[in-house]
């Protein structure tokens, strides 16, 4: 009834009937997102955006509702760090955007896996459970801000794992947390005929098991040495850094002849910002500051499946 209440008001609000060609769409969306809410952003923004038209955006399968206006663009200016600070300070998602994949159509979406797909950074538990838990953690922290090179602080946090058994990886397999909303995104996109799959600087031990708990359709990650029940403290073959991630999107479009303009990469830190920068739409999850103001769009709380409030905007 709310939803009902509110495309009233709004439609009254907005002077024209449909959204105009050449606007771009802000959508916004929350949990308590109310019509005081959304006008203050409105508000905020109206030396930067000025907005033609509201719809309010509901879907089978996703509580609540999201609200997508048309908006003709005041400035040049990039407005990722100003859409940031209000949607820190608000408690609202905020995306801006032009063009993006359809939901519509066969699309792909390659998604990292530790903090993404899953609520959990691998490495970090393993060394826990190796006892060298609060010196991987350190590393993982600064190669996730982009403050070291990735694969050299992989390698770095590897090789703390040597000689740990190999039985602490299943300790962790079996207690993977899975992201919330991860099932629903996947169910709504086999729907719609979309190619999932999961590129990550983790590890196959990991990925592979993702990918027939959850039915996605493939993964690239990197491969632990392990010999006589005991990790060695290396990777075995070149490390899965991020141009290969990025290699990975092109290379999997290809495959499955989709076409750039229905690509998605998603991810949480700064070595996925190449994968991102590749695909049609990059979006930030749950990321590092610097990944969610470089993104085409971020999503900072909620679950997996907030990324399809993005798709049916288009719609």
């Amino acid at each position: 009834m709310l939803a009902n209440e509110m495309e009233g008001a709004l439609a009254n609000a907005a002077s024209e009937p449909e959204i105009k060609a050449g606007h771009s769409t802000l959508l916004m969306f929350a949990e308590g997102l109310n019509l005081q809410k959304i006008k203050l952003m409105e508000q905020a923004l109206s030396q930067q955006l000025n907005v033609a038209t509201y719809r309010v955006l509901r879907m089978k399968g996703m509580t609540g509702f999201a609200i997508a206006a048309s908006v003709e663009r005041l400035t040049d200016r990039d407005l990722r760090e100003t859409l940031e600070v209000l949607a820190n300070t608000h408690s609202v998602e905020l995306c801006l955007f032009d063009k993006i994949p359809t939901l519509s159509e066969p699309g792909l979406l390659l998604m990292d896996m530790d903090s993404t797909v899953i609520a959990a950074e691998c490495i970090d538990q393993i060394a826990i459970l190796a006892g060298v838990g609060e010196q991987v953690s350190k590393v993982t922290e600064l190669a996730m801000e982009g403050k070291l090179d990735f694969a050299q602080s992989l390698r770095s946090r590897v090789a703390c794992l040597a000689e740990a058994d190999e039985s602490i990886l299943a300790q962790v397999r079996d207690a993977l947390p899975l992201m919330p909303g991860i099932l629903n995104l996947v169910q709504v996109l086999k729907q719609y005929q979309w190619k999932l799959a999961i590129a990550s600087g983790g590890f196959t031990y990991f990925a592979d098991y993702l990918v027939d708990r959850l039915e996605l359709d493939g993964a690239v990650a990197n491969r632990l040495a392990i010999v006589d029940g005991k990790l060695k403290g290396t990777v075995v073959g070149d490390i899965v850094d991020a141009q290969i991630k990025a290699n990975t999107l092109a290379v999997l479009a290809e495959k499955w002849s989709i076409p750039h303009s229905q690509t998605i990469a998603m991810g949480d830190g700064a070595n996925d910002l190449l994968m991102m920068n590749a695909a049609a739409l990059g979006v930030a999850f749950h990321a590092k500051a610097i990944v969610r103001t470089q993104a085409d769009v971020a999503i900072r709380k909620g679950g997996l499946d907030a990324l399809l409030w993005v798709l049916v905007a288009r719609i």
